[in-house]
């Protein structure tokens, strides 16, 4: 079997139809919104500190959609206000040059022809207001960001948004070729996956961290700041007390249905791990402090439900068919290609059907809740 790689098999479903990134990226939109304030905050921060003509300004994992033109107009707006006001003292208008970066599997074209359009809707939005919009450029930038990708202190400001659970790869002795398969029918950690398999997971997340870390270290001015947004848990227990707080197990029991079914070999499921990490906030904590290179302006874990379109509160859900159907859909514009590189394109419709149908099955019992961290750094 051929190893992961994720550069090659990891980029979100391309193109606007039903089960495209695009279409289906409301979960990733709601946790950018959700950090609005921690956001603005630091641009506000990084702003009055600025040295420099240019505030250089970095999206990680900008993705296919529309949700990192609205970071990059939320970061316009906030430096207009400041800008506004440091204006009528006498100062200079500064500029922004934004970075948007991806795996190079990602389809940075059809962020590129948004531009245009994004351009016009920005000056017509605050066409005969007081507010002094700052010019701005913007470009793609291939790469991951578990690597150097700017030139030392070239940055002020970067940003990740659902992104950061992604490991650099499956941790080594899970992936395909091994002599043995250690999370035999499960896909992620599960309630059957062995301790060693779970430390193997931990160690590839602090790994994969402290290079992130030093890495963005390095490409920060003296006081620069980053605003992330990541999956987390709830526990210190990896386990999660047996709490479900993402459909990953479902999408594992969808895949062993097809094994009994005689449509995938069980071998391929067996072989199959998927490359990411949801850590506690004290294991956030605890790696930032190892890499004595930030300091945490604020941290802290909100909730949102799997379903992008399931805005009631309370623990009830109404249509839990429906709820299923988008859950499925919300996951497959996400995980599909990655699934698909390893299983196949052809069991995907039949992949997601079942997952669907368990996803429904389990909203029948309790709502489901994705936890995520929202954290803020500043450069020592």
């Amino acid at each position: 079997m051929v190893a992961m790689n994720m550069g090659r098999d990891f980029h979100m479903a391309e193109g606007e139809g039903e089960t495209g990134y695009i279409n289906n990226s409301t979960l990733q939109r709601k946790a950018l919104l959700e950090t609005g304030a921690a956001l603005e905050k630091a641009v506000r921060e990084v702003y009055v500190d600025l040295l420099h003509p240019t505030m250089t300004v970095v999206d990680l994992g900008c993705s296919s959609g529309q949700n990192t033109l609205i970071f990059v107009s939320k970061v316009i707006e906030v430096l207009g206000r400041a800008s506004s006001n440091k204006q009528k003292s006498g100062c200079g208008l500064v500029e922004l040059q934004f970075f948007l970066n991806d795996l190079p599997g990602n389809d940075f074209n059809h962020v590129f022809r948004s531009l245009e359009e994004f351009r016009k809707s920005t000056a017509a939005e605050h066409e005969g207001n007081t507010l002094l919009i700052p010019r701005f450029y913007i470009a793609g930038l291939p790469g991951s960001y578990y690597t150097r990708l700017f030139p030392r202190q070239s940055c002020h400001l970067f940003h990740s948004s659902y992104c950061l659970h992604w490991r650099s790869q499956v941790p080594a002795g899970l992936g395909a070729g091994g002599k043995e398969y250690l999370n035999e029918g499960n896909i992620y950690i599960d309630q059957t996956t062995p301790p060693g398999v779970v430390e193997l997971y931990r160690q590839q997340f602090q790994k994969d961290m402290l290079l992130f870390l030093k890495s963005r270290y390095e490409e920060l001015v003296l006081g620069g700041q980053m605003v992330l947004t990541f999956l987390g848990r709830k526990y210190e227990d990896v386990y999660n007390n047996g709490y479900l707080n993402h459909p990953w197990g479902l999408l594992a029991r969808a895949l062993q249905s097809l094994v009994k079914e005689g449509l995938v070999d069980k071998e391929k499921l067996d072989s199959f791990n998927l490359p990411m990490y949801t850590p506690s906030v004290d294991e956030v904590k605890a790696v930032v402090a190892q890499s004595e290179v930030f300091d945490i302006n604020h941290i802290k874990l909100f909730e949102t439900n799997w379903d992008p379109h399931g805005d009631l509160e309370g623990d009830e859900v109404h249509n839990s068919i429906r709820s299923g159907l988008n859950v499925s859909k919300s996951l497959r514009a996400v995980f599909g290609p990655l699934l698909a590189s390893h299983f196949g394109e052809s069991l995907l419709n039949e992949m997601f059907d079942k997952f669907a149908y368990h996803v429904a099955e389990h909203l029948e019992k309790e709502k489901g809740k994705y936890l995520l961290i929202g954290v803020s750094l500043k450069r020592t």
